[in-house]
């Protein structure tokens, strides 16, 4: 699943891609992936402008002035733009043509991906943005901020991590090797995370995602940013999907379980769980 770094990636190139190009039609082949009114959506769109692409979390938002289509990836879902005369593929499931000859067309295999309109001024209000929590690299999370929303839970770290409304944007793959550079062990629950663990995990997002984000993300199995950008952090990773190697620190099996259902990587010497 595409998490805070490659969401960004996708938005840089397409913002760099599509600003000033007009949407002057749009097919929706499986309409599932439009969660509002079919009819408004396409009266909102049609007819406008790209004046920006940018993310917020997991979120892309691309703006048409008074309306801005939010969409969610999920999953698998992809950005490809390709010319008029290519033709549709199987999962290509929305295409919206442009005034250039080209057209941006959603690809989602599994077809878990949503669109929806709304008015640019009211994003912020919206239900799926005005719960999210903080972005990992944003100046506002501090450990104590992730210490103070942790410390009562009996839940482990490692789904109070992936939980949006506490920090948005993380995912599975960044919270394992979060985890692994703060020495935190996955099952840890909440109530046993000191103030120094917070501080070290919050330091480490900001130091992972960071550069992540200057590496266009991780390229592993399902994904790509699917528009001629290939993410190569992947070879920074030091825990994820790592299983059976050995710790780059102190040379340990790297063991993986699953946490609340998630694959979950670390290594059981530098992690000790409390």
């Amino acid at each position: 699943m595409p998490e805070i770094a490659e969401v960004r990636t996708v938005a840089r190139t397409l913002n760099e891609r599509l600003v000033g190009k007009k949407i002057i039609g749009i097919d929706v082949i499986y309409d599932k992936i439009i969660d509002d009114d079919l009819k408004h959506f396409k009266e909102a769109v049609v007819g406008k402008h790209i004046l920006s692409v940018d993310n917020y979390g997991k979120w892309l938002f691309i703006s048409l002035g008074e309306y801005t289509i939010m969409s969610h990836l999920r999953m698998e879902g992809k950005y490809f733009i390709k010319p008029e005369s290519d033709a549709i593929e199987k999962h290509e499931h929305i295409i919206f043509h442009l005034d250039d000859g080209n057209t941006l067309r959603y690809h989602d295999t599994r077809k878990f991906g949503r669109m929806r309109i709304v008015k640019t001024d009211e994003i912020y209000k919206t239900p799926e943005i005005s719960k999210l929590g903080i972005e990992p690299d944003n100046k506002a999370l501090t450990g104590e901020y992730l210490y103070n929303m942790v410390k009562d839970s009996n839940l482990p770290i490692k789904t109070l991590l992936l939980d949006q409304s506490i920090i948005n944007g993380l995912g599975n793959i960044y919270v394992n090797e979060v985890l692994f550079a703060a020495n935190v062990h996955p099952e840890t629950i909440g109530k046993k995370i000191t103030l120094n663990d917070a501080k070290k995990m919050v330091e480490a997002s900001k130091i992972i995602i960071a550069k992540a984000t200057e590496m266009g993300g991780t390229t592993i199995r399902s994904y790509t940013s699917s528009l001629g950008v290939y993410g190569s952090y992947q070879s920074e990773l030091k825990v994820q999907s790592r299983d059976n190697e050995k710790c780059l620190v102190c040379g340990s099996d790297i063991e993986k379980i699953r946490v609340g259902g998630r694959g979950t990587y670390f290594c059981p010497k530098c992690q000790k769980k409390k």
